[in-house]
């Protein structure tokens, strides 16, 4: 399999990647949880359907932003005569296999054949959950959008698909969108691997996305460490109109807290970044740890109420739920 190769930088050592600020899990550590018999693993429901299914307009024109949560950590948003999606995953399983490996416990928000025009992707990393290439490759069958990745995830892509219009980047690249769009790749708290001998050997990425309605910060995987990731990208690319945090996939917290935030780091991350609001996703769809399906929402509310952040600032919505700031 053809991996990533480039100069050596203070996050690249000429075969790996790395976050100096961060701690990927050890894979004892892994084999740990998975085989630990006191483990308490919480059963889904096996299908958690949602009320709400969106049609999105062709086009949102102007300073208005729309935002269309598809489930677990897809996005549609919708600004400036551009339609971006964000780790695009229709797939009924987040797995390298089709008949193993999470499955969705409820439909994509949106169904794939109401898709208006999509111009840009955004995939963060490769883990099955965000980079899904049946997904893509469907994607640029139908519309051949620009695919912005960080660097090595376009390997991935293009030895799927030839069709992928995958560009690389590295963190802190900027790249223009077209109608006053532009998207920044920053740092943050996680790691990628597709199997068992490419662990570290693409990167991963967090997303500023300037648009007419202002700077929207899409965390797509985190954990929290000290939150030095999100006060730097306040203090960079500050202010900030929105936030799309994770706030699932956080337990074992002995195991996860250092690639994944509970509520309560979310809500620090919030308080961190500076964001106007924030936007919940990472939960309720695909069960890839051990907390009940529900557990996420009722943490960050409880979360909210001890921060004494107002609940609205923080926002869950269900797939096919809309919000337009």
């Amino acid at each position: 399999m053809k991996t990533y190769s480039g100069p050596i930088s203070d996050h690249f050592n000429g075969r790996h990647f790395f976050d100096p600020d961060g701690a990927p899990p050890l894979f004892w550590e892994m084999l740990r949880w998975q085989f630990d018999g006191r483990r308490e693993r919480h059963k889904w429901p096996e299908w958690v359907p949602s009320p709400y299914s969106d049609k999105p307009p062709p086009r949102v024109d102007g300073d208005k932003v729309r935002f269309s949560f598809v489930g677990h950590a897809s996005w549609l948003i919708q600004t400036g005569g551009v339609n971006v999606l964000v780790d695009p995953v229709w797939s009924e399983r987040a797995s390298p296999f089709s008949f193993a490996g999470p499955k969705r416990h409820n439909d994509p928000g949106i169904a794939f054949g109401s898709l208006p025009k999509i111009d840009t992707v955004l995939v963060s990393h490769g883990h099955y959950d965000h980079l899904d290439v049946t997904t893509l490759s469907r994607l640029a069958a139908r519309f051949s959008p620009r695919v912005i990745t960080p660097f090595g995830n376009d390997l991935v892509m293009r030895a799927a698909d030839a069709a992928i219009r995958a560009e690389a980047f590295d963190w802190h690249d900027r790249v223009e969108l077209g109608n006053g769009l532009a998207v920044t790749l920053v740092p943050t708290r996680h790691w990628s691997a597709r199997g068992l001998l490419d662990r570290n050997r693409a990167l991963w990425a967090s997303f500023v996305l300037e648009t007419p309605a202002g700077k929207l910060y899409i965390v797509c995987d985190s954990g929290y460490g000290s939150g030095v990731h999100f006060r730097r990208v306040r203090e960079r690319h500050g202010p900030l109109r929105a936030a799309i945090l994770p706030i699932g996939a956080y337990e074992p917290r002995w195991f996860m807290k250092n690639q994944h935030m509970n509520p309560e780091d979310a809500v620090k991350a919030l308080a961190d970044c500076g964001a106007d609001i924030a936007l919940a996703h990472h939960h309720g769809t695909f069960q890839l740890t051990d907390e009940a399906i529900d557990a996420p929402p009722i943490a960050l509310a409880e979360a909210l109420d001890k921060a004494g952040v107002p609940a609205e600032r923080f926002l869950v919505l269900k797939p096919g739920q809309v919000l337009k700031i």
